[in-house]
């Protein structure tokens, strides 16, 4: 009989069996703030069963299982006719299933919706990031569809139900539908005016028959589509469905799956259009305008999804040092492994409540919080989702070797940190769109800046951090190539805004000073030593 040569120990347990929502003070206390007293125990009592869902560790199998076995492309059945279908492995629908259920499409149904929803999906994220795609544009094809109502009352039950059915059916047999999206293409990339495929008339009102192709088509599998196309009068917003009324397939030839860094459990195809049935939405030639508030609600997501992947790589951080011992103590207690998880902490909480403050202002609804997010999506699109790479990269360093192997779930949450960033907009693209609205919305700025003087007085590195910012906007001339610069100091003066307004004072003192004052360095660990670091870890930790 073989011997024993050790005993495992110095191991952390693995973080399962917790309330992923509970255990976030940033989040929770986001979204008692934002949401209105009379909607709060509910919305709590919601959110915390999502959380402890997200945390058992059948559900994270799940999400592990849905990513080490990818959507596999048949194109074809065995006697050869077409088929352009993407199978799944079954933890892949149960994970997107428990998201429909839990609302994650339905905000726009429900006061307080954006809210709840926000703080759900950033939960959900942290399961399995792919199902986020479907579930986004689902959720993000609402106010695109409301330009047509006709089609928005056809179909924005559907969109909005907690039912999910994988099957391919006419969506009037239905009791719930996912939606895609279908913009760029080969030569056009972001500059969808590019676009190539031609939009053709038919005799139905409102009717074309679409020829062209998609470079990017995520989720292949939705019964619906909003795609952009040329059509007479110019580029159009379309709606392509993936079944027609009479139950025969459209033409929506699938020709081959991206092979991706990340996000690999969610089929990203190459599609093409020849022949295929589609409803416009909205006028010839407004196509963008059509379909740019299904982008800005995408992009919020792009926001929501980074936050919930940094929060995901900070507890898990958090958690591995809370039990890991060396050099005499447990890696918690070391000064310089304090500072790291601190620094990571604060930049996750940044994250969420900037997020969580962008989703509130989807449920107020009015002019100018419209004209806050005009600047502030953006702006939060190009820093938050920037900010992920790194956060993910260091907190598995601080597992170690550990960090490195993918048992640990680390590898999936690296994978994943770069995409936010460049879908729905690289940096560039989102930038460019704050300058946009900077020069052609005067109201998105007054909005913006009356958020930033609500915090006005209360810190002094804050109060310089805004000065330079005014300094930077009073001065537009031959501004483009500064945009990043503009626009993520912005996005840092209206986190460090929100964090004195509502973060502990540890947490706003130490953004402060690192973010807005300069006393910090590039790497993660260098917040300054007199900062109360213990406290921002102490909030960190995944304990509920």
């Amino acid at each position: 009989m073989a011997r024993s040569t050790h005993t495992v120990s110095n191991q952390p347990p693995p973080l399962v069996g917790y309330d992923v929502f509970s255990a976030d003070r940033a989040l929770t206390e986001a979204v008692e703030r934002h949401l209105d007293p009379g909607l709060r125990d509910e919305a709590l009592s919601a959110l915390s069963g999502l959380g402890q869902s997200a945390g058992s560790a059948q559900v994270q199998e799940w999400g592990a299982q849905a990513n080490e076995f990818p959507p596999r492309l048949r194109t074809h059945d065995r006697q050869g006719r077409r088929l352009d279908e993407v199978d799944f492995h079954p933890a892949w629908h149960r994970v997107l299933g428990k998201g429909v259920a839990a609302g994650l499409t339905a905000a726009w149904t429900r006061p307080g919706g954006h809210v709840r929803r926000a703080a759900g999906f950033l939960v959900w994220t942290q399961v399995e990031a792919g199902n986020g795609c479907p579930l986004s544009m689902t959720h993000a094809a609402v106010p695109a569809l409301r330009t047509d109502p006709a089609l928005a009352a056809a179909w924005e039950p559907l969109l909005t139900s907690t039912i999910y059915d994988r099957e391919l059916r006419p969506a009037h047999r239905k009791a719930g539908v996912l939606f895609g999206m279908g913009m760029t293409e080969k030569q056009g990339g972001s500059d969808v005016r590019a676009n190539a495929t031609m939009a053709v008339p038919l005799a139905e009102d409102g009717a074309y028959e679409l020829t062209g192709h998609k470079w990017f088509c995520s989720a292949p599998m939705s019964d619906g589509f909003l795609v952009l196309a040329q059509a007479p009068d110019g580029l159009t917003c379309f709606l392509v469905p993936r079944v027609l009324e009479d139950g025969t397939r459209n033409t929506f030839l699938i020709q081959r799956l991206k092979e991706k860094l990340g996000n690999r459990s969610n089929a990203s195809a190459e599609v093409e259009f020849d022949g295929t049935w589609a409803r416009r939405v909205g006028e010839e030639g407004r196509g963008v305008r059509t379909i740019i508030e299904m982008v800005a609600a995408t992009r919020l997501d792009c926001v929501l999804g980074s936050a919930g992947l940094m929060r995901q790589a900070v507890a898990q951080a958090v958690h591995h040092c809370a039990y890991r011992e060396a050099f005499g103590g447990k890696l918690i207690d070391k000064p310089l492994m304090r500072n790291v998880l601190a620094d990571l902490a604060l930049e996750s909480e940044a994250a969420t409540t900037l997020a969580l403050r962008l989703a509130a202002a989807y449920d107020d609804g009015g002019e100018e919080e419209r004209a806050f997010l005009r600047i502030a999506v953006p702006a939060a699109k190009y820093w938050v989702t920037k900010r992920c790479a790194p956060v993910t990269v260091e907190a598995a360093e601080c597992l170690g070797g550990n960090g490195y192997v993918e048992e640990s779930g680390m590898p999936r949450l690296v994978r994943e940190s770069p995409l936010n960033s460049v879908w729905e907009g690289a940096g560039n693209v989102q930038a460019l769109d704050v300058l946009r609205a900077l020069r052609r919305e005067p109201l998105a700025l007054n909005a913006c800046l009356k958020e930033i003087g609500q915090a006005r007085g209360a810190d002094h590195r804050l109060d310089g951090a805004i000065k330079n910012l005014l300094t930077e906007l009073a001065d537009l001339e031959g501004v483009e190539g500064r945009a990043r610069r503009l626009t993520e100091r912005l996005a840092l003066v209206l986190q460090g805004t929100l964090l004195v307004r509502y973060a502990p004072p540890q947490v706003a003192d130490a953004f402060c000073a690192s973010r807005l004052g300069g006393d910090g360095g590039a790497a993660f660990g260098t917040l300054p030593h007199t900062l109360d670091l213990a406290a921002l870890v102490e909030r960190a930790r995944p304990v509920s």
